[in-house]
């Protein structure tokens, strides 16, 4: 299977449905008053984590979304019906971010968990709802607010307790598939691990941890060398973090280098990295001559602080001990910190109604407003209905919007801008 840890996708929610203008007509009753229904809700994009998956790669052959529109009100005070919403799956450890402003709408890190990406549009209200004693015939309705949109990326990161770290060939991947039933491509080449691989490691009948093999590291990887680089944000989900060293003496390289190589190109792409909990594990002590290279690496790294183990993963030498120990550490670390729940974590844009607005003057007898408010309103506003236009003229001035447009000088007839909308401006103050 194809491994894809990074999409960017476009979703629209459904916009609301729009309000009725009606009124009833029964015999028998003379006065038949207001009787239009309030449009529908439009559905909403929901994001939702799944266990079964692995990777993002079927996100990446379809990247628009869309929602069902709310249904528009009908007589009899009849509610439009809502509108049907969409569920995207993703897999556990999947970070929603907004694309253009960066921000996280969602850590998934438990099957099941769901986030609302993109709420669907309020629906607009119909006639019967703007009855009053003074206003008995209201011959108007609001149209539905759009549906949020936006470009959303979605990163996935491996949910592992222990992350395996080294220099390709330093025998990751012979290692995870000995301690768990992982089962990766193992061969004597550079960067044969090409994608991270997860296995469970079974300690005894009530311990397990998840164990992730990354693709090997080389020096300038937070830059962008070698293939480690797209990996390592995976790493910052681990809890722990072993550091295997090929002591053989095959490859040419120093040990103690390569250790401090690994370590720098951690700290570099993030600093929690270089924080994490960390064993060494020298491997491949069963080749003639290890003995001596391990023996000294390890008596230098533990002076330097850290835990030293010797194995071999293709003998299984020290192995099981080096299992039991991450067993412990993991026990000592705590389970892994619950993140903000989803719902405390998604900011929507139906925001509060009392956000700024501002009136520019663009050009000689021409402006435009701007602000969410002023928006809203023209977008709930049915501008082929005179009755509601005049309402929208008395929002405006109550907002103080048309008292701004006096101060900058506009005079009747002007042209005023709201969204894509052109007016003529009317001071009905002056009538």
């Amino acid at each position: 299977m194809q491994f894809v840890d990074q999409v960017e996708i476009h979703i629209k929610a459904g916009d609301g449905g729009n309000g009725l203008v009606a009124f009833r007509r029964e015999k028998f009753v003379p006065r038949g008053g207001p009787a239009g229904g309030d449009g529908g809700r439009g559905g909403s994009i929901i994001i939702e984590a799944d266990e079964s998956l692995n990777t993002l790669v079927d996100l990446r052959y379809k990247k628009h979304y869309k929602a069902e529109r709310g249904g528009d009100g009908g007589p009899n005070n009849r509610t439009g019906k809502d509108g049907q919403g969409f569920v995207i799956k993703a897999p556990v450890g999947t970070i929603v971010q907004d694309k253009e402003t960066g921000e996280a709408l969602a850590d998934l890190v438990e099957h099941g968990q769901r986030v609302v990406a993109a709420e669907g549009g309020r629906g607009g209200r119909g006639n019967a709802s703007f009855a009053t004693s003074t206003l008995q015939t209201p011959r108007f309705a609001e149209n539905g607010d759009p549906g949020e949109e936006r470009d959303l990326l979605l990163e996935l990161k491996l949910l592992a307790d222990v992350g395996l770290v080294g220099f390709p060939n330093v025998g990751k991947s012979t290692l995870i598939s000995r301690i768990s039933a992982a089962k990766p491509k193992i061969a004597d080449y550079p960067f044969t691990t090409l994608v991270p691989n997860l296995g469970v490691v079974r300690v005894d009948r009530e311990r397990s941890f998840v164990v992730a093999d990354m693709p090997g590291l080389i020096e300038g990887a937070h830059l962008g060398a070698g293939l480690g680089h797209q990996f390592l944000r995976h790493i910052e989900r681990t809890r722990l973090l072993v550091h295997l060293i090929d002591v053989s003496g095959a490859t040419g390289r120093e040990p103690l280098n390569d250790f401090d190589v690994i370590n720098e190109e951690l700290a570099r792409f993030s600093p929690q990295l270089a924080e994490l909990p960390k064993i060494v594990a020298l491997n491949k002590v069963d080749v003639p001559g290890a003995g001596e290279i391990a023996a000294r690496v390890a008596q230098i790294i533990r002076g330097r602080g850290y835990e030293v183990h010797l194995i071999s993963a293709v003998t299984g030498q020290g192995v099981q001990e080096l299992i039991y120990d991450l067993a412990q550490k993991l026990e000592q670390l705590g389970p892994r910190e619950r993140p903000v729940e989803a719902e405390e974590v998604v900011t929507f844009t139906a925001r509060p109604e009392t956000e700024r607005w501002e009136v520019k003057r663009v050009a000689e007898r021409e402006y435009i407003i701007e602000g969410r408010p002023v928006e809203i309103l023209v977008a709930r506003t049915d501008l082929a209905n005179e009755y509601a236009l005049r309402r929208l003229h008395r929002q405006l001035d109550r907002m103080g919007v048309i008292g701004e447009l006096r101060k900058l000088g506009a005079q009747e007839g002007d042209t005023v801008k709201i969204r894509d909308v052109e007016f003529e401006f009317r001071d009905e103050a002056a009538e």
